[in-house]
């Protein structure tokens, strides 16, 4: 199995892997977002820690049960030949309707079939009202059109 675009990273498939990683994590499929992954990859996420595509997906599948209404837009910050540095935002509201905005950034290193085998990821959770949130687009994809962090000032 493999997944393009492969390392070495130019500029412009770097900037493809991260819309296709943002494009699967909004799909909110723990599947599809595993198979993006060697089956033996390492996470650190936050103050856990995953290793496999079975503890991804149990990962993904509970973090996705809390974080209701899930929408993330990931930003390129730095690439080399097969490590992409990504900036992050996402909002979400818990099941007592509190929202969320969680910024973050993540260090991703692929395998010569553009498979990641390590993800170290930090993340702050600032507590927003709904009328302060910023991404509106329907679940699922973001808009081509829809603004950047960068260009909503995150």
């Amino acid at each position: 199995m493999s997944r393009p675009p492969f390392p070495p990273f130019s500029l412009t498939t770097a900037l493809q892997k991260v819309r296709l990683a943002e494009d699967a994590w909004n799909s909110r499929d723990p599947v599809r977002v595993a198979l993006a992954y060697t089956p033996d990859s390492r996470w650190r996420n936050r103050s856990t820690f995953v290793t496999g595509r079975e503890q991804i997906e149990a990962f993904l599948t509970a973090k996705w049960a809390r974080e209701l209404d899930y929408r993330l837009i990931k930003e390129i910050w730095a690439h080399g030949e097969d490590r992409i540095a990504v900036r992050f935002a996402y909002e979400w509201h818990d099941a007592d309707g509190q929202w969320w905005r969680s910024y973050g950034n993540e260090n991703w290193a692929f395998d010569e079939e553009g498979l990641m085998h390590t993800r170290h990821a930090s993340i702050n959770d600032v507590a927003i009202t709904e009328a302060g949130r910023l991404f509106h687009w329907p679940q699922g994809r973001r808009p081509d059109e829809h603004p950047s962090l960068s260009d909503l000032g995150l």
